[in-house]
């Protein structure tokens, strides 16, 4: 489908500059290219020294044994099958399964990426094969905090029993999605540091787009129509089930896998007994276990529809993929994530071009990281940034973005901050520069955002015309953690750092 939005500008990318789509950063210095080359030249098939195979890249598995461990072969593509390929027929979200390393949360989100064509050629550079000038080397392409990286591994997959440990190919011949796994598991430090996350995180990571979450049980009427917008933008949805007991009850009543992350791949309204039905497509990255309700695969409620309908979007087999209406997927998933390139998607504004500006920056213990009490002089001296709008036509003109950079490598061990930021209103007499306590005595915020320990924090504005002051924080001072603060806006803004 092509997209229907208005393409965003992003002023953060100099055109062919280091760390935008079209020259990637070298992540561990690796170049592709080279090592290809060397590679080739000597007739050698490369192994990966920054991410070798062995039990360190392996990480922590919880849902693999020790014994299990011991008998894990790392294997190329061409030892599992000879006729091994990276792409047949394109790329789908019907390529793969997922296997014992508990990431559901990535791998829904490749089945939402495979819906995004442009987004997917960035990540996944499809010139790759296992035929003319293999190598055994391969590259795949993440944003990173604010850059895109290109990744580079090696073909060496783990194995037990020919099996891979993790993803696997669901036709045995077609090994793009275990590659790219395995190039997300060296980004974020070994296959065991990919256990547990959230579809946001890895939206983020393949896009550097904006991430809006969504809880269901809350009643929003607009939500289809925010869902509708978000596909006809190629935007990435996913959901996840409750976990506790209120997810193993819904498991046992209707077959939704508890505490689990899903795809949303569709939506459609069709007609039923006179009625208009909203209906919500979604897959799960098992492949398998389904919904068992309401316009399930075997539904009765399928025969209420046009044969036409009914043919278009039934085919009743166990492949992970299910309908159910709007209002069930209302009260059996707990949230949603949708990311896209492009706000267009949030309030229906499919015309407006939106701007896009990032700065990275850093809270410093003693100097820079005042905490949240804004009654306090040591909060002033947070880092400040001044944003100048013109106008405002109406509805929402501003989103902020603030996202912690952290400074471990092993996701893992990752500890996020609780972060959020405050807006004032900027005095007429304010002078440039750092801007003390004493301008706004008695001057109440004009928005305080919750606080949350989270990788990023984002909220909408409907902002007068005027000047404002941003102020990002962690709730307790003398946290040190380096962040990244990004504006959406409808028109040219220019967020300027204050200095002391």
């Amino acid at each position: 489908m092509a997209s229907i939005c208005v393409k965003m500008i992003h002023s953060t990318y100099e055109s062919g500059g280091t760390g935008s789509p079209s020259n990637p950063l070298k992540f561990k210095n690796q170049d592709y290219k080279k090592l290809k080359k060397a590679l080739l030249g000597k007739g050698q098939l490369f192994q990966d020294e920054e991410f070798p195979a062995n039990l360190d890249s392996l990480g922590n598995l919880e849902e693999i044994t020790e014994e299990e461990l011991e008998e894990v072969q790392w294997l190329r593509p061409r030892d599992l099958n000879r006729d091994a390929a990276f792409i047949v027929d394109g790329l789908s979200r019907f390529d793969f399964k997922q296997g014992g390393v508990g990431n559901c949360w990535f791998l829904s989100s490749i089945g939402s990426l495979t819906l995004c064509k442009s987004l997917l050629m960035e990540v996944v550079p499809q010139d790759q094969n296992f035929k003319d000038g293999y190598a055994g080397i391969f590259h795949f392409r993440f944003w990173r905090f604010g850059k895109w990286v290109d990744v580079v591994i090696d073909d060496l997959l783990p194995t037990r029993d020919r099996i891979p440990v993790s993803v696997s190919s669901r036709s045995g011949d077609e090994f793009w999605a275990p590659l790219l796994e395995k190039a997300y598991a060296k980004l974020c430090g070994s296959y065991g540091d990919m256990i547990a996350g959230l579809n946001s995180e890895a939206f983020k990571d393949f896009s550097g787009g904006l991430n809006m979450n969504y809880n269901l049980s809350k009643n929003q009427p607009y939500l289809f129509d925010v869902m509708k917008r978000a596909f006809q933008c190629n935007a990435m949805l996913g959901c996840g089930t409750f976990g506790g007991e209120k997810g193993k009850k819904f498991f046992k009543e209707f077959g939704l896998v508890d505490g689990h992350a899903f795809a949303v791949t569709g939506v459609k309204q069709v007609e039923s007994r006179g009625k208009k039905v909203k209906l919500v497509r979604i897959w799960n990255p098992w492949g398998k276990r389904e919904w068992t309700g309401d316009w399930s695969d075997k539904s009765v409620l399928w025969s209420t529809v046009s044969s036409e309908v009914r043919a278009k979007c039934v085919e009743v087999k166990d492949d992970g993929e299910f309908w159910m209406k709007m209002e069930d997927f209302c009260v059996y998933y707990e949230e949603m994530d949708i990311c896209c390139e492009s706000p267009n998607f949030v309030d229906g504004d499919l015309e407006s071009q939106w701007i896009c500006s990032q700065t990275e920056d850093r809270w410093e213990e003693g100097k820079s990281a005042g905490g949240s009490d804004s009654e306090t002089s040591e909060f002033w001296t947070n880092p400040q940034y001044r944003l100048r709008l013109k106008e405002n036509k109406g509805g929402i003109n501003v989103l902020l973005s603030l996202l912690q950079k952290p400074d471990e490598e092993h996701r893992s061990k990752v500890q996020y901050h609780q972060m959020g930021f405050f807006i004032y209103k900027v005095p007429p007499e304010a002078p440039e520069g750092q801007l003390p306590s004493s301008l706004f005595e008695g001057a109440s915020p004009v928005s305080v955002s919750k606080f949350a320990a989270t990788r990023e924090r984002i909220k909408l504005y409907s902002l007068p015309a005027g000047e404002y002051l941003i102020i990002p924080c962690t709730i307790e001072s003398n946290m040190t953690a380096s962040f990244i603060i990004t504006t959406y806006s409808k028109e040219p803004v220019k967020m300027v750092r204050g200095h002391q």
